[in-house]
């Protein structure tokens, strides 16, 4: 007899069963995230600016979700149009005033044919006078420091001489010895009557302590911050920063290069050893020229219009032998002043470009002129420093080496220490020091003020300069690049690849 089977029991029906929390999470995530991303590209594309670095942004939110549009919210200009909008409504407020000023200083081109300036030279003064609203100056006496010790002691000097006021700007002021050395030099000579002003970046300066900061407002030295980032609907600033250095007292004597304050910059920090950098010290006209850089930053940062004080704008001397012109440069030109200067000067050039610059990441334009030059014979060199305090930037930079190095151009790598100066020199008979960097951002992006020096003694001391850091310098050569190992390349790659964002 056959066993029976069990009846069959109808299955049960099972109710579904709700997403968990996690999914859910997880998919309204990436909805945003595509929404956002969706948003930012409309937004770049509408932007119409390099190819390059438009491409690059568009990749970098495709293939990095979240983390993408983080850094695009960071470092890339979404946020920076609004700011060099308000910048410009600002400074046109007090333009006329300051033009005026100007326009009371001995018109260079009613002198330039007495100094039988070649006609090449004068296009370049017209130039750079088109791009940063300011012409040349005669009769500034000049002194150029390369050594750190006495440049922060002249820069000391001068501020004890101050009678009545004192600007600084910085990109960077550090709360260490050398920083509290300066402070309380302000804030005594604030004591003593003077006017003392400090205009700082908030994200260079961003170590500064709240004790620090009080210790400056406590003393009677009026201090404000370039763009501070905060927990508000304009949190996202990053990009867009003051990377000036300046320092103007009793409207007469003016300093600019590439040194900030801190002990790095004194050489006091082990780490990178002896830090090198190019400054200036100008008594003359542009010193004043400087004073108007600091009072549009001012402007734009405290909203007090200092153009209309009297007491700022002294007759200045003006029997010095040498003739300036001060260039500031930033996104809130409608021009690319730097990046046009720049190739201005390479396209000037007969015998020699000598560039020294910590930060070497060209863009394609500049790479070009570059190379365009050494072709056509020009003997074009570039010093950068082995060590870096950005090995990203670093290795960036290297990825240019070999197409540089095919074209003829000759390339040092100081080997005593961080290389941190800002200098070009052009035929050794003129030059610009400032604190621009040869990168993108210091082109497009970052607030810069550059000295152009037409004078031949200032640019023979230049380049003298230069001849005795690239003695302690090794060149690289075709063999060093091909030594590069697989790791090395893949570097090379990928910060290339990244360059368009730095």
């Amino acid at each position: 007899m056959l066993a029976r089977r069990p009846a069959r029991r109808p299955p049960r029906h099972r109710p579904a069963t709700l997403p968990s929390v996690s999914v859910l999470f997880w998919t309204l995530l990436t909805i945003v995230n595509y929404a956002a991303v969706a948003a930012a590209i409309v937004f770049i594309l509408r932007s119409r600016k390099e190819p390059a670095a438009m491409m690059a942004w568009i990749l970098t939110l495709l293939l990095l979700p979240v983390l993408g549009l983080i850094l695009f919210l960071l470092i890339g200009d979404s946020r920076i149009t609004r700011q060099v909008r308000r910048r410009r409504h600002r400074r046109a407020s007090i333009a006329q005033s300051l033009a005026r000023r100007i326009a009371g200083m001995e018109s260079w081109h009613a002198r330039v044919e007495a100094r039988r300036m070649v006609r090449r030279l004068r296009d370049l003064v017209r130039i750079a006078s088109a791009v940063g609203h300011l012409p040349p100056t005669l009769g500034n006496k000049v002194t150029i420091y390369q050594d750190p010790e006495r440049v922060f002691l002249a820069l000391s000097l001068a501020m004890e001489a101050a009678r009545k006021h004192i600007h600084v700007e910085y990109y960077i002021f550090q709360p260490d010895d050398t920083g509290r050395a300066i402070r309380d030099l302000l804030i005594r000579k604030a004591r003593e009557g003077v006017k003392v002003r400090v205009l700082l970046d908030a994200v260079g300066s961003w170590s500064l302590t709240r004790e620090f900061i009080d210790a400056f407002r406590q003393g009677g030295v009026e201090l404000s911050f370039f763009l501070p980032v905060h927990f508000s609907p304009t949190l996202f600033r990053l990009n867009c920063r003051n990377h000036r250095k300046l320092v103007v007292v009793d409207g007469t004597v003016g300093f600019t290069g590439s040194k900030n304050i801190g002990d790095e910059y004194l050489g006091r920090r082990k780490k990178l050893g002896p830090w090198r950098d190019t400054n200036l010290r100008i008594e003359g006209p542009a010193a004043l020229h400087l004073q108007d850089t600091f009072i549009e930053d001012w402007h734009f940062v405290a909203g007090q219009d200092l153009s209309h004080d009297d007491s700022l704008f002294p007759k200045p001397p003006d029997d010095g032998p040498a003739a300036v012109q001060i260039v500031p440069s930033g996104p809130d030109h409608e021009r690319d002043s730097l990046h046009i200067l720049l190739l201005s000067a390479m396209g000037t050039a007969r015998r020699s470009i000598d560039i020294i610059t910590p930060y070497f990441v060209p863009d394609a334009g500049m790479a070009l002129a570059m190379k365009a030059a050494a072709m056509r014979g020009v003997k074009v060199r570039l010093l950068v420093p082995v060590r870096s305090d950005s090995w990203f930037v670093l290795w960036a930079g290297r990825s240019y080496y070999r197409e540089m190095i095919d074209a003829g151009i000759q390339i040092f790598e100081y080997l005593d220490g961080m290389l941190h100066s800002k200098v070009v020199i052009v035929d050794q008979s003129w030059s610009l020091v400032g604190s621009a960097n040869m990168d993108v951002r210091s082109f497009r992006l970052n607030f810069e003020v550059t000295a152009l020096l037409y004078n031949e003694e200032l640019s023979q001391e230049l380049s003298a300069e230069f001849i005795t850091l690239s003695e302690r310098a090794r060149r690289f050569t075709v063999e060093d690049a091909e030594k590069w190992n697989f790791g090395e390349s893949l570097a090379l790659g990928l910060t290339r690849l990244a360059s368009p964002l730095l």
